[in-house]
């Protein structure tokens, strides 16, 4: 499919992280040296933390332009997560491949390339460059190991396999940096952002061992637009009493976002799919409408249902 294509589509799910944005510009890299002439979209701006990869500036927010011939989906477990970008009407007869490590991948696409057991959708597009006869370069290793960085909080999370550990190596043989991307991506953040981060962690609860706060519209006032506070589901799992965290944010349309961690032995991930969200066991997250309180009561009486089943 990707041979034949002229000006594929890759598009990178809603509120981006390091994995789909690294697989999006690493993606676009691949393809670029194939002779074709991608367009790189995402709904959702690209976060600053990541604006310092090769190519950031060329995602567009806007799938529209130019003569697609086939789109590519990437790190993204059902359609709605594509967002905007992908023109349901427009596109329908068009291929469209999925490129996804989720679990809960609803399989999509006209084909579903899905290995719930690479550790970020990144690993899967180091096999996609190897498959293509694509040398690494700094910039295609640079995207590449961002993904896997970030997807395993700095490889620390338990689908960190000898097998990642030994591409993360090639990766830095290659070219890329591990202490730049690791400094820049999981250490850095602005001071806005901490701002945020202090209002948040005001909002913590600990009911039974799951552990939660709330991130408000009220709470972003002044703070640059920031929306969500990134760091903080993880940081608050950190608490010995805790199993599973998940961090509401309020969204301006009416919707609750909720973003979900779990201790190995729980599993978030069906709680996000039963409210219509994906993920893994141990990360994941879904878009819930409805206001906050009424939401927070729907997801804590899934998880401790969920709970009791274990």
């Amino acid at each position: 499919m990707l041979h034949l294509a002229r000006r594929p589509l890759l598009i990178a799910h809603l509120a981006p992280d390091g994995d789909a944005i690294g697989s999006l510009l690493a993606t676009g890299l691949i393809l670029h040296k194939m002779g074709k002439d991608p367009i790189l979209a995402c709904q959702d701006r690209i976060p600053a933390t990541f604006r310092f990869l090769p190519n950031a500036r060329l995602v567009t927010q806007d799938g529209s332009d130019g003569d697609i011939d086939v789109v590519v989906s990437l790190d993204s477990s059902d359609p709605t997560r594509m967002g905007d970008v992908y023109d349901a009407g427009r596109f329908s007869e068009l291929p469209l491949l999925v490129i996804d490590h989720h679990i809960t991948n609803v399989e999509f696409g006209s084909i579903n390339w899905v290995e719930s057991k690479a550790c970020a959708t990144a690993e899967m597009i180091y096999y996609l460059a190897q498959a293509l006869d694509t040398p690494l370069d700094p910039d295609l290793a640079t995207c590449i190991l961002t993904g896997m960085v970030t997807d395993t909080r700095g490889f620390r999370t338990s689908n960190t396999t000898p097998r990642a550990m030994h591409i993360a190596s090639a990766l830095m043989a290659a070219g890329a940096q591990l202490n730049e991307i690791t400094e820049r991506t999981l250490n850095s953040r602005s001071y806005k952002l901490i701002q945020l981060w202090a209002h948040v962690l005001d909002t913590v609860q600990l009911r039974g061992d799951i552990i939660s706060a709330n991130n408000t519209i009220a709470m972003r006032y002044d703070l640059d637009n920031i929306t969500r506070a990134d760091g903080v589901v993880s940081f608050i799992l950190g608490a010995h009493e805790a199993k599973i965290a998940v961090v509401f944010t309020e969204l301006p349309e009416g919707k609750i976002e909720c973003s979900f961690r779990a201790r190995p032995g729980n599993d978030v991930a069906s709680v996000a799919f039963a409210l219509g969200g994906g993920g893994h066991p141990l990360a994941a997250g879904c878009t819930v409408e409805g206001a906050l309180d009424d939401v927070r009561g729907q997801v804590f009486a899934l998880l401790e249902q969920s709970a009791t089943a274990r």
